[in-house]
């Protein structure tokens, strides 16, 4: 099957964050599948690409919509993040901060967050635990003890409650983001280490196939082939890879659950209202707690997720 690139033309759309206990819509979408798929058959490609410019803060359009949230890279693009200005301390370079945030619970958030070079000391203990996929740039996260971990485009890096330690950034970063903002501090152990885990542990040699019932994201994907690899599960956050070949499932009170596309295409469709949308590679998805839908799977997926339980 033909892959298709997101369509540059593709308007940034933000549904509300908001779970529903409506029963499950009769009609599965509103967005033209059959359209997609002649689209498939013709064998149009179209492609959009992303090149930061000169810093600014702009601002993006938004749609409102029930039941889950979903974003285009494009969301995400230099000129749409608000700058915070540069840091109050740092040691090395001259960095500075661009954000935008996507979806905001209460306890659970996504965004995205730009950072020029430089470094500083981190000394207080996180506020939460965070979760990133790295767009670009290269950077390192050293513990308390001085353990120091490098990450670069493709990686996903973890972050526990309560660690402290060192930022390096030693090429401007992107990066899309979650937050789960527990309770309490889960990590034990004298000292709370930041996690890093490659791309290369993407590779399907490395992932685990799951059965019917026991898929980590959905429960049951029904005769749906899917494979995972859970790279951490500690208290309230779990985060992992997750694959599935093409295909069609039912989705009844999932957990909440932040995801990056990082291949693939598929469709998300909320039970509440048919409202459905379309995800390829480059878009970011936040589903409520409690949320019931469909999962269409058009062209193998395989995307970076976090779990706050």
């Amino acid at each position: 099957m033909v892959r298709i690139g997101r369509l540059a033309a593709f308007a940034p759309l933000v549904t509300a964050f908001a779970p529903s206990n409506a029963p499950p819509a009769r009609i599965r979408s509103t967005i033209s599948l059959a359209s997609y798929l002649d689209g498939l058959s013709s064998g149009q490609q179209q492609h959009a690409s992303y090149s930061p410019p000169v810093p600014a803060s702009a601002s993006a359009s938004t749609t409102q919509s029930t039941g889950f949230c979903h974003v285009p890279l494009d969301y995400f693009a230099f000129p749409n993040l608000s700058s915070k200005g540069p840091r109050a301390t740092y040691d090395w370079g001259s960095p500075q901060d661009w954000s935008r945030k996507l979806a905001d619970d209460g306890t659970f958030r996504g965004g995205s967050w730009y950072c020029t070079e430089g470094g500083w000391e981190s000394p207080n203990g996180k506020a939460v635990t965070e979760v990133f996929y790295m767009l670009e740039g290269h950077g390192m996260l050293g513990d308390a003890d001085g353990a120091k971990h490098f990450f670069g485009p493709g990686d996903v890096v973890i972050i526990p409650k309560g660690h402290t330690g060192r930022w390096d950034v030693n090429a401007p970063i992107h990066k899309v983001w979650a937050v789960n903002a527990h309770d309490r501090i889960e990590e034990g152990g004298a000292v709370i280490r930041a996690q890093v885990d490659h791309y290369k542990d993407f590779a399907p040699h490395c992932l685990s196939p799951t059965g019917a019932n026991n898929d980590p994201l959905y429960g049951n994907t029904g005769n749906v082939p899917s494979a995972s690899n859970t790279f951490y599960d500690v208290g309230p956050t779990k985060v992992g890879v997750w694959t599935c070949e093409p295909g069609s499932f039912e989705v009844s009170c999932g957990e909440r659950q932040w995801f990056y596309v990082v291949e693939g295409t598929m469709f998300v469709t909320d039970g509440s209202d048919g409202t459905s949308r379309r995800c390829v590679a480059g878009d970011t998805v936040m589903l409520p707690g409690g949320w019931s839908g469909y999962v269409d799977v058009v062209d193998s997926v395989k995307k970076v997720f976090t779990v706050a339980k």
